[in-house]
């Protein structure tokens, strides 16, 4: 009896011990996962968008032009209805950083001047834009509405480039609806011979103040969308070429672009994709392109070797898609999304060159013979010989027939034969 309680005490004793090593395992992990994250919380700060936003800065003064220290300056979102604040330096300066593009006013106030609002200003991808705003003396109840504070010329950066709108973007035309096009509507931009229209096309291939193709950078939202290829390889120059609707605007940036960029000696093509607002909007689309709609044209098309008809290269194209945006929690919280397939079916009349029904052994006079059958003319049952001579050991076959139980003609050769497709037009 003794000896059985040893046996389970020990038992016990051993799962006791494993129970409280696996407790204590758990223990370091998730004490180790706690010190890890007090780690990251420590060194935390704000990381600022420094490529598709925005800066918005500038400078408030009273009624003789000096500045206005310790004001409180107000950034507010027209779509989404968003608020930031600031307040001004020494030298009554203020700036807004990491602003996404939108249509935005101004509200600065101080003690003993009127609150001053400036009209609504459109922020565009990557701009310094310059607001500068004006206090009346008096009190804090009245407002004042600003008109034309926003700077049209950007004086801050040294940058050159221009941006495409949504106007344009929407609006202008695109075959194959390709965004990047438009960048030839931009001063020094030239279209690569790459983007030539045909199957082997590559997308967004245009050359910028002489620079190849490839030295452009592509950036959407901020993030790196260059594909990367060996010699050239694939059909875009973006990894993630987006739907001319989902954009928003872009830019591109010929030269004396900012340093941060780096990487290329070409454009910087900055892509900035639409965002929800308090309101929901969306639209579906579907462009297409179908052989039944094309005209003739001056010239006559080719013949159908098969039906001696004319007949119009069969292009069946659609790209179509959708997208919707709104608020998810009604000026905090948004979304955005869009969905663009294609579509296409190509049908064009191409002619090869294939062996006759003589030469594929399939004719009754092949079979006959015994062999493939080469003779001239076109007719598969009378015609001269052809002499052939086996270029592997010589042998001549002067009645132009090879065997089929010719031991050169291996089964790869065999199989490849049978997979010709028979001749359907004579010549």
């Amino acid at each position: 009896m003794r000896r059985n309680v040893a046996v389970i005490w020990d038992k016990t004793i051993v799962s006791v011990n494993a129970k409280n090593r696996f407790r204590g395992d758990i223990v370091k992990k998730l004490c180790l996962l706690l010190c890890a994250m007090c780690l990251l919380l420590a060194n935390f700060h704000p990381a600022f968008g420094q490529f598709e936003t925005a800066s918005v800065l500038g400078y408030v003064h009273d009624a003789s032009g000096a500045s206005v220290p310790g004001a409180k300056v107000s950034l507010t979102n027209e779509q989404t209805k968003a608020v930031v604040t600031a307040q001004t330096n020494g030298q009554g300066a203020y700036e807004f950083t990491d602003v996404k593009i939108g249509q935005y006013v101004v509200t600065a106030e101080h003690a003993g001047f009127d609150q001053s609002t400036t009209a609504p200003f459109t922020v565009q991808v990557n701009a310094r834009q310059r607001v500068d705003v004006n206090l009346k003396t008096g009190s804090q109840s009245e407002t004042i509405t600003v008109s034309a504070a926003a700077v049209l010329l950007e004086t801050d950066s040294t940058e050159r480039g221009q941006v495409i709108g949504t106007r344009e973007v929407e609006n202008l035309p695109l075959n194959g609806r390709a965004y990047a096009d438009l960048a030839a509507l931009i001063p020094g931009v030239r279209r690569n011979i790459l983007e030539n229209g045909t199957n082997a096309s590559r997308d967004a291939s245009f050359n910028v103040n002489g620079q190849r193709s490839e030295f452009n950078n592509f950036l959407l939202d901020g993030v790196d969308n260059n594909a990367y290829g060996t010699s050239n390889q694939g059909f875009s120059n973006q990894a993630i070429p987006p739907s001319p609707d989902a954009i928003s605007e872009f830019k591109v940036e010929t030269n004396n672009y900012s340093a941060e960029y780096g990487r290329s000696a070409g454009a910087v093509i900055n892509v900035s994709i639409r965002s929800g607002t308090d309101k929901f909007h969306g639209k579906a689309y579907d462009y297409i392109r179908n052989t039944v709609f094309n005209a003739v044209g001056p010239f006559t098309p080719p013949a159908n070797a098969l039906t001696g008809k004319p007949q119009k290269p069969v292009l069946i194209r659609n790209q179509f898609g959708a997208t919707l945006g709104g608020p998810i929690w009604k000026d905090h919280l948004f979304f955005f999304g869009d969905y663009e397939g294609t579509r296409q079916i190509v049908h064009q009349i191409t002619y090869a060159t294939v062996p006759t029904a003589n030469q594929l052994g399939l004719s009754a006079l092949a079979k006959t013979n015994g062999g493939y059958t080469f003779i001239s003319g076109s007719s598969t049952e009378t015609g001269t010989p052809v002499p052939l001579v086996n270029p592997l050991n010589g042998t001549v076959y002067a009645n132009g027939v090879v065997p089929f139980s010719d031991p050169t003609v291996s089964a790869f050769a065999k199989g490849i034969v049978a997979a010709l497709p028979a001749p359907n037009v004579p010549g």
